[in-house]
C-alpha cells in the first residue's frame, strides 16, 4: 500500500489507525459519539439512470442534525465543508454539503440539501457499478478539526459484507434510509420509497394476541392487505403500497411488543442476549419473505389459482424449491408440455450479486424472471444479468431509478401477470 492510499484510509480521531476488513471498520465506528446512516444506493445516488445528481441522497433533517448550520434560511444556500473517507475503496475527499433553500426566498422551487465534490465515477459512491449496494456513512467528530467527519463503507460482497452490516442493526429496505446511533443502538427508518401509506397502529389497535407472541410475517400480510385493500390499483402500486403499509405495522407491533420487554430486568446476560437475538430475529424473519407472499397475495387477487395457474414454493428436481412456478408444477414435470410455455419467479428485495443464486433453479426454464424492489443496476450489471438469461420484474414506478438503456428492457408486474395467465391456454 502506498503512502497515498494509506493515509487515505486514516482517521484523524483514531490515532491513524488503518482499517483493513468491514468487521474492524464497524467496531472502529461504532463509538458512542457516532451516528450512521445506512441505505441502499439507487440509481439517482449513483448516476446510473444519467440523472447527474451531484451524490447520493441524504436526508435534510439528517444533515441539518450533523450541521446545525445549515438550517438556516437567513442566508441563501448555505453550505459547509468536511473530510469524506469511503474507506471501502480508500478515497479521501473534501466533501460539501449545501442546502438549496431558493424556494423559501421565492426564487426557486428547491427546498433540499445535496453533497457535492465527490468527483463523479471516480468515487465508488457514484460508480454505476455500486447501484444497489448497502452503504454506511459514519458520522462523528473529527479529533483534529473539532467537526464532523464521515467514514463511509460501500460494501462490495453483495452477501457476506451486506449481511454483517445487517446483524448490526437488522435488514435495511431499498427507499429508506436507517440511521443507527451507537451509544444507544437506537434505529430509525426513514421511508422514502415512492409510494407511502400511513398503516402505524396505536397499543390498542393491535390484536391483543399480538401482544402475548409476536405475529408471523402472513398475519402481518393479512393485516396490510385489509389496510390497503386492491380497489383502484395496479398490482405495481399495490405490491409498493402495501409493502410501505406492512413496514409500519410491523414496526407498531415490534415497539409495542419489544417496548416494556427491553426495560428488564433482566435475570442475566444470556437472558438480555436472547431478548435481543428474538428482536433481531423478527426483522430478518419479516425481511427475508415479505415480498415473495404480497406477490402471491397478489396473484390470487389477479385471478391466479395456485395449483392451476401458479405453484408456490414446489419441490422440483434435486430438491430445489422456486418461489413461483407457473402453470404449475404438474405442467412442468410433464415433458409433454412446451418448455417454453413455462416461467419460474424468484423474488428478492434486493438483487445485486444475489440473482446468480437463481441461475440453477429450474432446469426446464432457461430464462429466469425475478421479482426486484432494487431501485437501479449498472448498465453492466444488467449486461451481465441478461446475458446469463435473467429477466428483471420491476413495479413501475421504480424503473426511472434504472439507467434510461435498460429501461425497455424491464418487466412490471403488471405484464409479467399478464404473461403468465395465458400459459395455461391451449396453444
Amino acid at each position: 500500500m502506498d503512502r497515498r492510499t494509506a493515509e487515505s484510509r486514516l482517521d484523524p480521531g483514531r490515532n491513524l489507525m488503518p482499517v483493513s476488513s468491514l468487521s474492524e471498520w464497524l467496531h472502529a465506528n461504532a463509538r458512542p459519539e457516532s451516528v450512521w446512516l445506512v441505505k441502499r444506493l439507487s440509481g439517482n445516488d449513483t448516476l446510473a439512470n444519467g440523472s447527474h445528481q451531484a451524490g447520493p441522497y441524504i436526508p435534510k433533517a439528517f444533515l441539518f442534525e450533523q450541521f446545525p448550520s445549515l438550517d438556516t434560511v437567513e442566508k441563501k444556500n448555505p453550505d459547509v465543508r468536511f473530510d469524506l473517507y469511503v474507506d471501502s475503496h480508500a478515497d479521501h475527499r473534501t466533501v460539501r454539503a449545501i442546502y438549496y433553500n431558493g424556494k423559501r426566498f421565492g426564487d426557486g422551487t428547491r427546498d433540499e440539501t445535496r453533497l457535492t465534490n465527490f468527483g463523479g465515477r471516480m468515487s465508488a459512491l457514484l460508480d454505476p457499478e455500486s447501484t444497489g449496494a448497502l452503504a454506511v456513512f459514519a458520522f462523528a467528530p473529527d479529533g483534529m478539526t473539532g467537526g464532523i467527519a464521515c467514514h463511509v463503507w460501500v460494501c462490495a460482497n453483495g452477501t457476506e459484507e451486506e449481511d454483517l452490516v445487517e446483524e448490526w442493526i437488522g435488514p435495511v429496505e431499498p427507499g429508506s434510509c436507517t440511521v443507527w446511533n451507537a451509544a444507544d443502538g437506537r434505529r430509525t427508518d426513514l421511508f422514502f420509497a415512492p409510494v407511502r401509506a400511513d398503516c402505524s397502529l396505536s397499543r390498542a389497535e393491535i390484536p391483543p394476541a399480538w401482544l402475548e407472541r409476536f405475529p408471523s410475517g402472513e398475519e402481518i400480510i393479512r393485516k396490510s392487505v385489509a389496510m390497503r385493500s386492491s380497489t383502484g390499483d395496479a398490482p405495481d402500486r399495490r405490491i409498493l403500497r402495501r409493502r410501505a403499509c406492512e413496514f409500519e405495522i410491523f414496526r407498531s407491533v415490534e415497539k409495542a411488543y419489544f417496548g416494556d420487554r427491553i426495560k428488564g430486568p433482566f435475570e442475566s446476560i444470556e437472558a438480555f442476549l436472547s431478548l435481543a437475538q428474538s428482536l433481531l430475529q423478527s426483522r430478518k424473519s419479516r425481511s427475508g419473505n415479505s415480498l415473495e407472499l404480497h406477490a402471491r397475495e397478489i396473484f390470487t387477487e389477479e385471478g391466479l389459482k395456485q395449483g392451476a395457474d401458479f405453484q408456490h414454493k414446489p419441490v422440483i428436481e434435486d430438491g430445489k424449491r422456486p418461489d413461483f412456478l407457473f402453470p404449475s408444477q404438474a405442467a412442468y414435470e410433464d415433458n409433454a408440455f412446451p418448455a417454453d410455455r413455462l416461467r419460474m419467479l424468484a423474488v428478492k428485495t434486493t438483487c445485486r450479486d444475489r440473482w446468480r443464486q437463481i441461475l440453477n433453479e429450474a432446469n426446464r426454464i432457461p430464462r429466469k424472471c425475478l421479482l426486484t424492489l432494487q431501485e437501479g443496476v449498472s448498465e453492466g450489471q444488467f449486461r451481465e444479468m441478461n446475458a446469463a438469461g435473467v429477466q428483471l420484474v420491476v413495479p413501475q414506478d421504480l424503473h426511472v431509478s434504472f439507467p434510461a438503456a435498460v429501461r425497455p428492457h424491464l418487466v412490471s408486474l403488471e405484464s409479467f401477470i399478464a404473461d403468465v395467465r395465458l400459459l395455461s391456454v391451449p396453444g
